[in-house]
C-alpha cells in the first residue's frame, strides 16, 4: 500500500454556512466510517461523496487534494480518542485511589480506548507505516497520552524504586501501548495465545504493577 501525500495545500478552508457545515460534517463521518471498514485503500473521494451524499465540489471547496481530505478525516477521527486522553487529568477520577488501584485504572482507561475505538485505531495504525504525515502526528498524540499516564502514576510513588522513576513508568507506558498496538492491528493471537480482553488487561497491569510498585 502507497499513501505518500499528494502535491498541493493539506490546509481545510472552513465551511461558513450552515449548510457548508452540515456537508462537510457528513464528509468526515462518512470518511472514518470507509476508513474503518476499508481502510485507506476504501478511501476515495468517488467513495466518500456516495456515502456523504455531496457532490466533488462540495470536497473540493473544503480541500485540494485526496490526501487532505484524509487528513481532515483522520483528525475528525482522532478527535474522539484524544478527547478520552482528559481522563488522565481529571484529579477527581483518581482521588483516593491506592497506587495499585491508580496502576489497574490507568491500564484499563488505555485499553479501553483500543477497546472503543478499535476499527478505526487498527485502520490508522496500517496506515502509518506507509503514510509519513499519519505516523508523525501518531507520534505526536502518543507522546502526549504518554506524558499524561506518566504524570499520573508518578503522583503516587509509581517506579519510586527505579534510579529514573520517570524513565521506568515511561517504559512501562511504552510496554502497554506497544502490546495494544500489535493486538488492536493483527489481533490477539499474533504474538501470544490468544485470551480475553479482560485477561489481557489483567496481564498488563501486573507486569506494570511488578515492574513500578
Amino acid at each position: 500500500m502507497t499513501a505518500s501525500p499528494d502535491p498541493g495545500s493539506l490546509e481545510v478552508r472552513p465551511p461558513l454556512q450552515q449548510r457548508s457545515r452540515e456537508a462537510w460534517q457528513r464528509v468526515l463521518d462518512a470518511g472514518v466510517a470507509l476508513v474503518e471498514e476499508g481502510g485507506y485503500e476504501a478511501f476515495t473521494i468517488a467513495a466518500v461523496c456516495e456515502r456523504a451524499q455531496v457532490p466533488p465540489r462540495a470536497l473540493y471547496a473544503r480541500v485540494d487534494n485526496k490526501d487532505a481530505l484524509f487528513l481532515a478525516v483522520y483528525e475528525h477521527g482522532m478527535a474522539r480518542v484524544l478527547a478520552e486522553h482528559a481522563v488522565f487529568d481529571d484529579g477527581e477520577r483518581w482521588q483516593g485511589l491506592t497506587a495499585d488501584r491508580v496502576v489497574a485504572v490507568a491500564v484499563a482507561e488505555v485499553a479501553g480506548m483500543f477497546a472503543r475505538h478499535t476499527a478505526f485505531l487498527r485502520a490508522i495504525v496500517l496506515i502509518s507505516g506507509a503514510h509519513p504525515e499519519v505516523y508523525r502526528r501518531g507520534v505526536r498524540y502518543t507522546q502526549e497520552l504518554g506524558d499524561r499516564f506518566t504524570a499520573r502514576l508518578l503522583s503516587v510513588g509509581a517506579g519510586a524504586g527505579e534510579p529514573d522513576p520517570r524513565a521506568a513508568v515511561r517504559a512501562a507506558f511504552n510496554a502497554v501501548f506497544s502490546s495494544l498496538v500489535l493486538r488492536n492491528a493483527y489481533g490477539p493471537a499474533f504474538a501470544t495465545p490468544a485470551d480475553s480482553e479482560d485477561d489481557f488487561r489483567r496481564t498488563l497491569t501486573a507486569m506494570v504493577s511488578r515492574y513500578l510498585l
